[in-house]
């Protein structure tokens, strides 16, 4: 069975969307016809995706920042909300700047940006909301704590958001892409733990998950407060060849 996505019209907000899994949707947005502008820290590659400069724990940044996206096009259909820090310390020897930090942009910067943009969603009766979470919120891992306690929080978060919202016909879904190799996975998961993920899930792509969030975003996600995720990567083709 084939799928094919239309996004034609539609204008999608990807935080975090400079690298990794929110850069591979933005792109796959704009070819699919839409308009997707990322809020992050540093620009994408992709020059065909709009960018706006924001740090998502600012909360009146991410709210004059969504601002200029509603005056550039005067409506958001999309918001997906991957702007994370994922750092590595042990639990009693975390430094109190450094899990503040955490959950300032993994927690604060979803809430805040949930915050300006859904109302718009609201008043138009029309919206998905896509956020992430992480197997680590349910099972925990060595040297995670922060990363873990703040995607657990996600969870509760968006399911509550989903619940107040429904009402109004805007969806909130969540995601738990697995163990996905990006810049910032390879950042906190260096050496032995590489070897762990490699040997045990298995470590997929950017691409991977670009499917399901693009479903999600679409109307045949007749659902909300719902979590997709992917326990293993898949297998390439050249693994199946070899």
């Amino acid at each position: 069975m084939k799928v094919s996505f239309d996004a034609t019209g539609e204008v999608v907000v990807v935080t975090g969307g400079a690298h990794g899994i929110g850069a591979a949707l933005a792109s796959a947005v704009v070819a699919h016809g839409g308009t997707a502008v990322v809020l992050d820290i540093s620009a994408p590659a992709d020059q065909r995706v709009e960018y706006v400069e924001v740090d998502v724990s600012d909360r009146a940044a991410v709210f004059k920042a969504v601002g200029t996206v509603i005056e550039r096009h005067g409506r958001i259909d999309g918001l997906v909300a991957g702007a994370a820090v994922q750092p590595r310390s042990a639990v009693l020897d975390t430094d109190p700047a450094e899990w503040t930090r955490t959950l300032q942009v993994n927690l604060d910067g979803v809430v805040w940006v949930c915050q300006a943009v859904v109302p718009h969603m609201v008043e138009r009766s029309a919206g998905s909301v896509v956020v992430f979470t992480s197997g680590l919120a349910a099972t925990g891992f060595p040297h995670a704590a922060a990363y873990s306690a703040s995607k657990a929080a996600l969870t509760a978060f968006a399911r509550t958001l989903a619940a107040e919202v429904a009402e109004h016909r805007v969806r909130v879904n969540i995601v738990a892409p697995g163990v996905v190799d990006t810049d910032q996975f390879r950042a906190a998961n260096a050496g032995a733990d590489f070897d762990h993920w490699q040997e045990t899930t298995g470590i997929g792509e950017p691409a991977d998950v670009v499917g399901p969030l693009l479903f999600l975003l679409s109307d045949a996600a007749a659902m909300t407060g719902s979590q997709l995720t992917r326990e293993r990567a898949f297998a390439r083709l050249t693994d199946l060849t070899e």
